[in-house]
């Protein structure tokens, strides 16, 4: 699908920077699968995993088959979106999410931090999203946080986008009303790592989301994961 890539035309920079830094990450992590060389203003790519070689010119688009962050979001695990800041505020400018729990970039693509955030219930009350917001927008170049985040799937789908809910909204319908005994297998726990890192070269800041998901079958099995899954329901 390829409307889950957008982007506005003045994140180009961010782009660029989001695509090093990630080929940096990778290199440094995982050196037996890739592999970032520099010669002069070229650069060179290596993904032995998916068996790519990739040489580049830092900001020259012709130089790659597609935009920075399509070439390199393919090669992640990760959901990425890219915020910009300006005017006090975080901007939800870029971004290649295949994997959205309730929600779609391609509505969201150009709005405030705050607004794309509307639609989730109590936080605005309790100024949840003000606060961070503001955290956000203190991160230094470089600077990484770290926090997770968590909803209720029904059946192993990571792909829960508000543009294909004809396929897979029902299933919550059903599973309410069908046997208990399909519960356990079918409703998961769906948690995101989130990653936000503070780009250098063009300042906005690269959102990573890599998504869990484990039956609630599973969770039972570990009393504590149980009884702290069932407190946080209730409540």
């Amino acid at each position: 699908d390829p409307s889950r890539f957008q982007t506005l035309g003045h994140m180009a920079v961010a782009q660029w920077d989001a695509m090093l830094t990630l080929m940096k990450m990778l290199a440094e992590a995982y050196p037996q699968t890739f592999a970032l060389d520099r010669d002069g203003t070229v650069w060179r790519w290596s993904n032995l995993a998916l068996d790519l070689e990739q040489a580049f010119v830092y900001g020259q688009s012709a130089t790659l088959p597609e935009p920075p962050l399509l070439y390199i979001g393919r090669q992640i695990q990760e959901d990425v979106v890219l915020l910009d800041q300006r005017d006090g505020a975080l901007w939800g400018d870029a971004g290649l999410v295949t994997f959205a729990a309730d929600w779609s970039l391609r509505f969201d693509v150009g709005m405030s931090f705050l607004q794309i955030h509307g639609p989730v219930p109590r936080i605005h009350a309790e100024g949840v999203i003000t606060r961070a917001q503001s955290f956000l927008m203190g991160l230094h170049a470089g600077q990484r946080y770290r926090r997770t985040n968590w909803t209720l799937t029904v059946d192993r789908r990571l792909d829960t986008a508000t543009e294909t809910y004809p396929e897979w909204g029902r299933d919550r319908r059903l599973l309410a009303e069908g046997p208990l005994d399909d519960v356990g297998r079918r409703l998961h726990l769906r948690v995101e790592v989130q990653h936000l890192i503070r780009l250098g070269a063009s300042g906005a800041i690269m959102f990573l989301i890599r998504t869990y998901l484990l039956p609630f079958e599973e969770i039972a099995l570990v009393p504590e994961w149980a009884d702290r899954l069932y407190r946080v329901l209730e409540e």
